[in-house]
């Protein structure tokens, strides 16, 4: 029997309706969609770079600025009320002290003293064996001539690498700086060799446990209750994250400072690998430099902290503090922060400072000049 193709016309009309209405939802659906799981706008449109993610780092606020208040360590995005700090986040920082230190490397104090035992075992590493082998503290030195009759001054700006928005400013700043680098930054092989590309000298930065107990040191820090194995293994760590630099200095470290049987330990694998020791002296208790000199490690000491306050006219009245020491005794050390002040105060100055009559230097020139084991 034949069959009626008309049936089957009002069937295949509301398959053709619903398929269109489909197709028409889901544009809608799909941008419904996208609101549910609130991406932003930006990233609905499609562009070849609509998967490459912008540096985590473009989008770092300021730091907060530097507790003075006494014994209060700096917390991120808080400040000093009424004797206590906002706390509102780990601190990266301790209090750092405001002594303006005059001591000079070559009328130094007398120094620790140590038993036979403690430098028994002090052999340097394979590769500073051989007598022609210049140390590492000169061999990765920024070559710079002295004028014989010039003050010198060496500028070093600490805890770079974390902040990478502010590091790659102090990167940016007139050479030579002594650049010290958090051993736990990320991407520590490109910002270092950009540093040394600019005409920086680098530094080890390396945590050292504090006397506050409300700061974050970062993985790996020192600690006096470590074991020396322990504190040897973090050491390698530390001392493998990049190349090419001439020393460490201490991050911190108002506590591991003053104990000689942790310094030691670091002294030892300091000389190991012939490097030089910047005291940052947290502490006026510390023992770093005078242990250095005992045991024959090139070591100089910080006279001044630029940036207890983060504000343009405090930092130009610390580089003009560093000036006068500078002519008094021949050179002085200050170590500042990436920090919007100091990196702002440091752009003038550093235009200036030749004119003045003195000579901008890297650490290893004033340790050369200065610093005798």
């Amino acid at each position: 029997m034949a069959r009626d193709n008309s049936l089957l016309k009002p069937k295949f009309k509301r398959q053709l309706i619903f398929a269109g209405s489909v197709l028409m939802a889901l544009p809608v659906l799909y941008w419904a969609i996208l609101s549910l799981l609130d991406v932003p706008h930006d990233q609905k449109q499609l562009s070849p770079h609509a998967n490459v993610p912008e540096a985590w780092y473009k989008s770092q606020s300021s730091p907060p600025a530097m507790i003075t208040t006494p014994d209060l360590p700096v917390f991120p995005g808080g400040v000093p009320q009424m004797g206590k700090a906002i706390v509102t986040g780990s601190a990266y920082e301790e209090t750092l002290p405001k002594e303006v230190y005059e001591l000079r490397a070559e009328h130094s104090a007398s120094a620790v003293k140590l038993s036979k035992e403690d430098t028994a075992s002090l052999k340097p590493m394979g590769s500073h064996t051989a007598a022609t082998a210049l140390p590492r503290w000169q061999k990765f030195a920024v070559a710079t001539t002295t004028s014989s009759n010039k003050p010198l001054i060496a500028i070093v700006i600490d805890d770079m690498g974390v902040d990478r928005k502010r590091s790659d400013m102090a990167i940016g700043l007139k050479a030579p700086l002594t650049l010290s680098f958090l051993t736990y930054a990320k991407d520590l092989k490109d910002q270092t060799e950009r540093a040394r590309l600019r005409g920086h000298e680098l530094l080890l930065h390396v945590s050292m446990e504090p006397r506050s107990s409300k700061v974050d040191l970062g993985p790996n820090a020192l600690l006096i209750n470590l074991s020396d194995q322990e504190l040897r293994r973090r050491l390698d760590w530390g001392f493998s994250r990049f190349p090419n630099y001439v020393g460490l200095n201490n991050h911190m470290g108002s506590k591991f400072t003053s104990d000689v049987k942790s310094m030691r330990i670091v002294i030892e694998e300091t000389k190991r690998r012939g490097l030089l020791f910047l005291d940052s002296r947290t502490s006026s208790k510390t023992v770093g430099a005078k242990l250095a000199r005992e045991l024959g490690v090139p070591a100089v000491e910080r006279n001044i902290f630029l940036d207890h306050e983060n504000n343009i006219n405090a930092v130009n009245t610390q580089l003009a503090q560093a000036e006068k020491i500078a002519r008094r005794i021949g050179a002085v050390v200050a170590i500042g922060h990436p920090r919007d002040a100091t990196i702002k105060a440091l752009q003038t100055w550093l235009k200036s400072v030749e004119s003045k009559g003195f000579q901008l230097v890297p650490l290893t020139t004033i340790v050369k000049k200065f610093a005798k084991p």
